[in-house]
């Protein structure tokens, strides 16, 4: 499904007269396509004292070494592509005056489709008052700027944890979700603040994160016949994963023209049978030797009002959305059937972070989904593994496609970007957190919604 409005706002007369109305103009969006740049013009790196090496000229070195424009000094002229505001040293509120004006003086220049992204340090125990009100003022202040942003530029932040080590800002995790941020994978993210923590697990080389990252993984995508799946399904593939796509045997047909256009494997299992994850497994091994990664996308809706809630509407998205989820990662966890390093992927939703009128069991499942993903990381982490959930917001599907007029209309604008988003979006954000270089990103949920208006 397509959004027809954002195309006529952007071209021809329709472009005009909707200048002259005052129209709601959302921007047609840069995703990404290979070969493209990173960015859509230079980098501005701003943060630190000049003439002290600190952690700005870090960033400005790391980001040199992507063969990117940086700099560090402003003029009058450039467009910039994106602004990356290094904000990881200051020690009280009014340390951050200087930066954030000198983003202010340079917010007008940031090209359409470009990037903020603020790098700070978390919130931690013991931290003084004086600490612990500036680092979380650059939460606040980051999402604030994002909702000022237009022409489809973007605003994101990177969150260093401190409550063990101190994640260093050119880390390779912590520069994995810069670059993701910059780039034009991140096109529906808006408004976000990822925490990046330790590595729980060695990387190695620090380029290779961006190029075929998944190369030599096996994965499994559960409902992956069609509309979100089967776009996680390809991209996944095109990161160089070999994957199982997983549907129920009624989508049978569906699912074949997905594996079949990925190289892939299929396996028609309804995923709230009791020996789904036994089957996964198997399958897994059987046809690829193991198994790396784990995507549970499969989902249903069942809407109603809760006073006209029934059981059997009940009871099945909970079985699918959520129960499903935990027997399968139960069941995987407890066979040994992760090879090194696993990764698994939930799929959540801004209804289960701030509900939804006529979705209580939607919202409950997918609220459980965020529990279960935080509970599981821990355990994971033991592997040197992670576990992670995207929660999209408005994405256009088949399934949106249903929602009456007026109201798919309302749901697409009020976000910050006035667009829904494409499943593209979900996929890109979901093979970000499934390669090696998101090591430090463990127990997080990462929201695809062109900073909707429901929740944070």
């Amino acid at each position: 499904m397509t959004d027809s409005y954002v195309k006529a706002v952007n071209s021809g007369f329709t472009k005009t007269l909707a200048k002259k109305l005052g129209l709601p103009r959302p921007a047609v969006l840069r995703r990404f396509r290979a070969g493209d740049p990173l960015t859509v013009g230079p980098v501005l790196v701003l943060g630190g004292t000049p003439g002290v090496a600190d952690d700005a000229d870090r960033v400005a070195d790391a980001l040199l070494g992507w063969d990117l424009d940086v700099r560090q000094n402003a003029d009058d002229s450039t467009r910039w592509g994106a602004i990356v505001v290094v904000l990881t040293e200051i020690a009280r509120p009014e340390d951050a005056s200087p930066t954030v004006l000198a983003l202010a003086a340079n917010l007008r220049r940031l090209a359409p489709n470009g990037r903020v992204v603020t790098i700070s340090r978390a919130p931690a125990d013991g931290d003084d008052p004086a600490l612990a009100a500036a680092r979380e003022g650059v939460d606040g202040f980051l999402r604030s700027v994002a909702k000022e942003l237009r022409y489809g530029a973007t605003g994101n932040g990177v969150q260093l944890v401190t409550s063990r080590d101190e994640v260093p800002v050119d880390a390779v995790s912590s520069l994995a979700a810069l670059r993701f941020f910059l780039s034009a994978r991140s096109a529906f993210v808006d408004g976000q603040v990822l925490r990046v923590g330790s590595p729980v697990a060695d990387v190695g080389v620090a380029g290779a994160y961006w190029d075929r990252p998944l190369e030599g993984k096996v994965a499994v995508v559960t409902g992956a016949a069609r509309g979100i799946g089967a776009q996680v399904a390809r991209t996944l593939a095109r990161d160089g994963a070999r994957v199982v796509v997983v549907d129920v045997p009624a989508a049978g047909e569906q699912l074949t023209t997905v594996a079949n256009e990925i190289g892939g494997t299929a396996l028609q299992l309804d995923v709230t049978a009791d020996d789904a994850g036994a089957r996964i497994l198997e399958h897994a091994r059987a046809r690829h030797g193991g198994l790396d990664v784990l995507i549970h996308n499969a989902g249903i809706l069942r809407d109603k009002l809760l006073a006209n809630m029934t059981a059997d509407r009940w009871d099945a998205v909970i079985a699918v959305n959520l129960a499903a989820q935990v027997r399968i990662s139960e069941h995987l966890l407890g066979a040994s059937g992760f090879s090194a390093e696993p990764r698994i992927v939930s799929l959540a939703s801004t209804s289960g972070i701030a509900g939804n009128r006529g979705q209580s069991n939607y919202a409950f499942s997918k609220a459980g989904v965020i529990g279960h993903t935080r509970a599981f990381a821990a355990r994971l982490a033991d592997l040197g593994g992670t576990a992670n959930a995207v929660a999209p917001g408005f994405i256009e599907t088949e399934m949106t496609a249903s929602i009456p007029f007026v109201t798919r209309e309302v749901a697409r604008r009020v976000a910050s970007l006035q667009q829904g988003g494409r499943p593209v979006d979900v996929a890109e954000a979901i093979a970000f957190l499934a390669s090696p270089a998101a090591t430090g990103v463990n127990g997080q949920v990462l929201r695809v919604c062109g900073q909707n208006l429901v929740g944070r």
